[in-house]
């Protein structure tokens, strides 16, 4: 997994972020990426290919959200967001990770073990839900 520190957008990196939020809003997610110091973005490589990312602001030295995570549908299911996550935890020694969801993507984080609370319909016709995994 690495950091992506680059001021001009990887056209992978746009659309793994697609993925995971609006795409107009694609462009001014990374640019927060690149300017906040609050926020870092990794990416994970395959035979040469970016196969997936991850972006996350830093709440403190010990608490962050996950804004984004994206990884290309082929290959989804192989366990790579999952690491990701994992790997994320243990280099930076996160305590408590965070994230906002839709329903489409709350079985992903359930299953990793975070703890999931429904924020009720946050946006017209859209039920959002709260995931927070502890790390042990």
């Amino acid at each position: 997994m690495k950091e992506i520190t680059s001021t001009v957008v990887n056209p992978a990196i746009k659309k793994l972020l697609s993925y995971a939020t609006l795409e107009e809003k694609v462009n001014e997610e990374y640019k927060k990426y690149t300017c906040l110091p609050s926020r870092k973005l990794y990416s994970i490589e395959a035979n040469g290919e970016t196969v997936s990312c991850m972006g996350v602001e830093f709440l403190n030295s010990k608490e962050a959200v996950i804004k984004h995570i994206g990884v290309l549908p082929r290959e989804r299911v192989k366990g790579i967001g999952s690491s990701m996550i994992s790997f994320f935890c243990k280099k930076h020694d996160i305590h408590s990770i965070f994230a906002e969801t839709d329903k489409e993507a709350v079985n992903f984080y359930s299953k990793f073990g975070f703890q999931i609370t429904s924020l009720g319909e946050k946006y017209l016709g859209m039920e959002r839900f709260l995931c927070e995994f502890k790390v042990k």
